[in-house]
């Protein structure tokens, strides 16, 4: 292994996948899954680089450690040097790394974090600004949906992401990758039903509107207040009709024949518009 002259001897030569100091990378696919004591997986160079700006902020998340393949180090030096000292760089080969990993890592790049959340949806809402903008899901089971939402959040500004306890977890693997980061850059809570969300927002003075291909008002029409909750329900099954009944609905046009949109894709419409409509957007 070749030394970087930018990061000195922070660099760790792993030689063997049963390096006990690579025991969080092992089998990672399964570790996705169980997901222990808050820990998720960051892969790519990209979402390594959001890691390393919200590293230790208010969105509670960190690096524990960091995976790389031999052949990536220096194309990445400066983004590796960006975490604290304590945050071990681990370097292996290509077979090494993917006789750790548990499959081939054509990205070459691993790291493993923690997320300490806000305690509850409460807390989160109480540090949103005077004008916010928060998008909250119901049933969301996708993980590439997930990530394509936060995706669309962070790139549209909004404050925050909600999610009932039906929807699938923001920090598996690949709702990280597919985020491409978003998910560590917007504030979220999952958990409780839709009903908890809609009477939490409510109470924390949000006006909401639902999107479904029924809504009332067409969404380029809709006028949003100071502080704008979009909520969107699985596909299909969309949101409660009770919880509809109640509140501001919104449609997005489409063509005939046509069932719904991807609730990713119609969110994204939805949060532009409204992001646009509230003077979010330069």
């Amino acid at each position: 292994m070749v030394a970087s002259p930018t990061l000195g001897d922070r660099l760790i030569a792993i030689g063997d996948a049963d390096d006990p100091r690579v025991a969080g990378f092992r089998d990672i696919r399964e570790r996705d899954l169980r997901r222990e004591e808050g820990r998720f997986v960051a892969e790519g160079a990209v979402v390594l680089r959001v890691l390393s700006q919200v590293h230790g902020g208010l969105q509670g998340f960190e690096a524990e450690s960091i995976l790389v393949l031999e052949g990536r180090v220096a194309g990445i030096a400066d983004l590796l040097g960006a975490f604290p000292p304590e945050v071990p760089i681990l370097v292996a080969s290509r077979n090494v790394i993917d006789c750790i990993a548990g499959f081939p890592l054509h990205r070459g790049i691993l790291a493993i974090g923690r997320h300490r959340p806000s305690a509850t949806v409460e807390a989160l809402l109480a540090r949103m600004p005077e004008e916010a903008l928060v998008v909250a899901g119901q049933g969301i089971s996708n993980h590439d949906n997930i990530g394509a939402l936060f995706r669309n959040a962070a790139v549209f500004g909004a404050d925050a992401a909600l999610f009932d306890e039906r929807s699938c977890d923001p920090l598996y693997r690949k709702a990280v990758r597919v985020s491409v980061g978003g998910v560590l850059r917007v504030p979220f809570h999952r958990g409780g039903s839709i009903d908890d969300l809609a009477r939490s927002l409510e109470a924390n003075g949000f006006e909401l509107w639902g999107l479904s291909p029924r809504g009332e008002v067409a969404i380029e029409r809709a006028v949003p207040g100071k502080r704008v909750a979009l909520l969107a329900g699985t596909e299909g099954e969309g949101l409660p009709a009770d919880l509809m009944a109640r509140i501001r609905t919104a449609r997005i046009a489409q063509a005939p024949g046509m069932d719904s949109l991807n609730v990713a894709t119609a969110t994204g419409i939805a949060l532009h518009h409204m992001a646009l409509a509230m003077g979010r957007l330069s």
